[in-house]
């Protein structure tokens, strides 16, 4: 299976979720974010397609990561792909965090492939960045309306647990 990236796994990331990460980068998203920080993902057929084996293999040799964060772009546009990589995250001890502009409910109301991302993922941050609600203060996002959630304790709960408010 292919997927198209924005660029190169990036390692030894503190800003993309708790601990240190590598960031999977992924190309294409509709939601056009006014003042996106990368909006240069935006395009589907920009960035570089790539094998998922390629990313398993690069995940094996990882050092010192707690972690993987799947952003972009939209993970979601992609999700057969992203959840793949996210199931091997975790067969090898990684967590996964996902950066999405859908909300979370969007995804549970969505198709079985973007739930079987949302049920291999950790933490979810979600909904559309928001320039009019642009925060410094947010914890692992850029808006207050964005969320940080715990995805297992609100699939068990049956609705949103966030993490940091």
């Amino acid at each position: 299976m292919k997927v198209r990236l924005a660029s190169n796994l990036q390692s030894d990331s503190i800003v993309d979720g708790d601990g240190i990460r590598t960031v999977i980068w992924f190309q294409g998203c509709k939601h056009h974010c006014k003042e996106c920080q990368n909006p240069e993902t935006w395009n589907f057929d920009g960035g570089m397609e790539v094998d998922i084996e390629d990313i398993k293999e690069q995940l094996k040799k990882l050092k010192y990561q707690t972690g993987i964060t799947l952003s972009g772009g939209d993970p979601f546009f992609q999700a057969s792909a992203a959840a793949e990589i996210a199931k091997f995250a975790h067969s090898i001890g990684l967590n996964v965090w996902t950066y999405t502009g859908f909300t979370y409910d969007e995804i549970i109301n969505a198709n079985d492939e973007k739930m079987e991302l949302l049920k291999n993922t950790d933490v979810l941050v979600d909904g559309r960045f928001e320039i009019d609600k642009k925060s410094l203060a947010c914890k692992f996002r850029g808006s207050t309306n964005q969320r940080v959630i715990d995805v297992k304790k609100s699939l068990e709960e049956g609705g949103v647990v966030t993490i940091y408010d």
